[in-house]
């Protein structure tokens, strides 16, 4: 579903990316892991057309995107989902009108915006919060907003930056059945960016290993973790 193809990305001395070549499958959960610095968030931020490569090529569906101008890279952009670390929610907002705001600014109809969001809320547990506060609510409440909020205009893929990294290992466990239960019934591809091995042993399928900006290792999870070859890997794996 998602190619790139010798994607590279300087910040001023520092080489964040270097030749990066990545497909992900459709339907897919991909985690992308490495140690602080490595330059995941910099590689999803690219992926997701939230910042341009210096060199190479992106590709969704075998059509290339990183060369769309405004209005059809923010077509593109809304067939993406994406959650974070920190929630990224707005405080000034109940639960339900977090979800609503990509609906909101897209135009969507009151009535629909209202039916969708209800939906949502169904889907990912927290109905009852509809009306709630931020303040209100755990941190894994919190993320389901989140998650809801990221699927209102039913992407195809959904992007995860260290989603679960500020949670307790009770809470992401129930925030990554969740994100596997919504991939199975929405036929989602998920992209997961994250240091938690446990992350990506119990949801991912593929598992790429990024180390000072490159693809070091690539291949099924279950293989990778039986028997990782590079020294990145291997850090990360049996820490």
């Amino acid at each position: 579903m998602i190619d790139l193809k010798g994607i590279s990305k300087r910040y001023s001395d520092v080489k964040a990316l270097r030749g990066i070549d990545l497909s992900v499958p459709e339907g897919s959960i991909y985690g992308i892991i490495g140690k602080s610095g490595a330059g995941k968030s910099t590689l999803l931020r690219i992926m997701s057309l939230l910042e341009p490569a210096d060199t190479g090529e992106i590709y969704y569906h075998h059509n290339r995107v990183d060369v769309l101008g405004k209005k059809e890279l923010h077509q593109q952009r809304r067939k993406m989902g994406m959650i974070f670390q920190n929630f990224n929610l707005f405080s000034s907002r109940n639960v339900a009108g977090n979800v609503a705001y990509p609906l909101e600014i897209a135009g969507t109809h009151k009535k629909q915006i209202h039916e969708r969001v209800e939906e949502l809320l169904e889907m990912t547990g927290i109905a009852d919060k509809r009306k709630a506060r931020l303040r209100e609510l755990s941190g894994g409440q919190k993320q389901r907003v989140a998650i809801a909020r990221a699927l209102a205009a039913s992407p195809e893929v959904l992007f995860c930056d260290e989603a679960t990294s500020a949670l307790d290992p009770q809470t992401t466990r129930s925030i990554l059945a969740l994100i596997n239960e919504l991939h199975e019934k929405l036929n989602l591809t998920v992209v997961l960016i994250t240091h938690q091995m446990p992350v990506i042993r119990d949801v991912c399928e593929v598992v790429a290993v990024l180390d000072e900006g490159l693809i070091v290792e690539n291949g099924a999870v279950d293989e990778i973790f039986a028997a990782p070859r590079t020294k990145a890997a291997q850090e990360l794996i049996y820490a």
